[in-house]
């Protein structure tokens, strides 16, 4: 009754199954662990002292950016140079933008440096002038996606949609560090910016979307199980009844 599994219509289906169970099991299983990571993370970073309160050090001593330097306090010294709005940006429910700066240090390259939050409407405070040393929080480039970050297209000039060196690079005629601080002291006029938590750690959001897909992943797996089941048994059951006449009388 069974033959009907070794015919080339069957021999596909039955590889389709063979390769799509290991594969959903694989899927799922990497699932599992990117959740498992992110676990062992949180809770590694319960044993690890706060970023904040570590003692400030170069930047350069902090590149790149990891979870381990993400957030701690990093010093440079140069000079003031452009400035923009990074719109888009709420600090207590409320609407308006962060202060860009670009501070050129001794080695020629730039460090992108939030002076504050702005208002919606407000006007941004010139920076000063003349060699400055700053202390600021450490984070990483944006990217799209990433901590809700979205990037938005047709700002005007001197706006930018996220504090990223690859969009940097081209609007400033400079070396961009891949990597920017937030003043634990803002700038007259500008409320201090909040310093954010490294991407991809903790026990997010998108740490459990990680362990509900890996619910998903199994569940396929054991989907396609049950639908090949279900294929053979109609299968078997039209043979039957065409061996009894039954579907040529129906």
């Amino acid at each position: 009754m069974y033959r009907f599994l070794v015919t080339p219509r069957w021999w596909g289906i039955n590889l389709f199954v063979l390769l799509a169970i290991p594969f959903c099991i694989f899927m799922g299983t990497w699932q599992l662990g990117r959740f498992e990571d992110r676990v062992a993370t949180h809770e590694a970073a319960k044993t690890r002292p706060d970023p904040g309160e570590q003692p400030a050090v170069a930047l350069t001593k902090l590149l790149p950016v990891d979870q381990e330097t993400s957030g701690r306090h990093a010093t440079a010294s140069g000079r003031y140079e452009d400035q923009f709005l990074v719109p888009g940006r709420k600090l207590d429910g409320k609407a308006g933008s962060y202060v860009l700066t670009m501070l050129r240090t001794g080695d020629g390259k730039a460090l992108p440096v939030v002076r504050g939050w702005l208002a919606e409407g407000g006007r941004a405070p010139a920076p000063p002038r003349g060699e400055v040393t700053v202390t600021g929080s450490l984070q990483a480039s944006e990217s799209t996606g990433s901590n809700g970050v979205r990037a938005v297209g047709g700002l005007p000039q001197g706006q930018l949609s996220m504090i990223s060196a690859a969009s940097l690079v081209n609007v400033v005629p400079y070396d961009v560090y891949n990597a920017w601080v937030t003043l634990t002291q803002a700038s007259d006029g500008l409320l201090a910016v909040p310093a954010t938590a490294p991407q991809n750690t903790g026990l997010d959001l998108k740490a459990f979307q990680n362990l509900g897909y890996t619910g998903e992943w199994f569940v396929f797996a054991g989907f396609v199980v049950f639908m090949w089941f279900r294929l053979v048994r109609r299968e078997a059951e039209t043979l039957k009844d065409r061996a009894l006449g039954l579907e040529t009388a129906a």
